[in-house]
């Protein structure tokens, strides 16, 4: 995209057109601002997205981590299959918790049905370390469908990917793998939390990756301070 040239937000925003049945000329006034802004984050999430694709190489993956999944024991480069990128999502599903962390089983309950689609561009791993019977009793509860569930029968990777607090519990995260001529190579992780928060707000990444709160944004109630996913209702 050639910022440079882009049409200001405010005058596409003005270009817009759209009414509603009787609104008033201040409602008008104070959305098409707000138009003008919506733009400006969607210019900003691309500038951002063109950065990250931008990296330089990061650090290789010299270890052949060790998973358990359907189809029994599987290396980390086999995660990859066909594809040159793989996305690995570390669940909160440790062995020494009772049930999952309702926050990560929301994040992937919206994203089973995207399986199919994301397979069609990249790799994709859901890692925890419980044991695999027990991920697979989950997602039969839960009903999921597609996502492809690995366990980190050595914690190895969780620890090395900072899947694992200091304390030792489990901890959600992101990353992004490449394999290009044959190297593995780290490429990008979501490092967004409590000491980034922003006050008043709850530690998240940017573009949030849970469709959930992408919805209530759009809400007048936002997102409650004192609300969470539960699992059941």
């Amino acid at each position: 995209m050639d910022h440079q040239h882009l049409v200001p937000a405010a005058v596409l925003a003005a270009k817009n057109g759209v009414r509603f049945p009787n609104e008033s000329q201040e409602y008008r006034s104070a959305r098409d601002a707000l138009l003008a802004e919506e733009i400006e984050l969607r210019r900003h999430i691309e500038r951002v997205a063109v950065q990250r694709r931008a990296l330089p190489p990061g650090g290789e993956v010299k270890k052949d981590y060790r998973f358990e999944g359907v189809d029994g024991p599987i290396g980390f480069s086999e995660l990859f299959a066909d594809k040159e990128t793989l996305v690995v999502y570390s669940y909160m599903f440790g062995p020494q918790r009772e049930r999952p962390c309702p926050m990560c089983t929301s994040l992937l309950s919206a994203w089973d049905g995207e399986v199919p689609d994301m397979l069609q561009r990249v790799g994709l791993a859901v890692v925890a370390r419980s044991p695999l019977e027990r991920l697979l009793a989950f997602k039969k509860e839960r009903g999921w469908h597609h996502l492809p569930l690995y366990s980190d029968t050595t914690d190895e990777y969780s620890r090395d990917y900072h899947a694992i607090g200091k304390d030792g519990s489990d901890d959600a995260a992101f990353n992004v793998f490449t394999r290009r001529d044959g190297t593995i190579r780290h490429f990008w992780s979501g490092e967004m939390g409590g000491v980034t928060a922003d006050p008043g707000e709850d530690p998240r990444g940017a573009p949030d990756l849970m469709p959930l709160w992408t919805v209530l944004d759009s809400t007048p109630e936002g997102r409650a301070p004192d609300w969470y996913p539960k699992l059941s209702y």
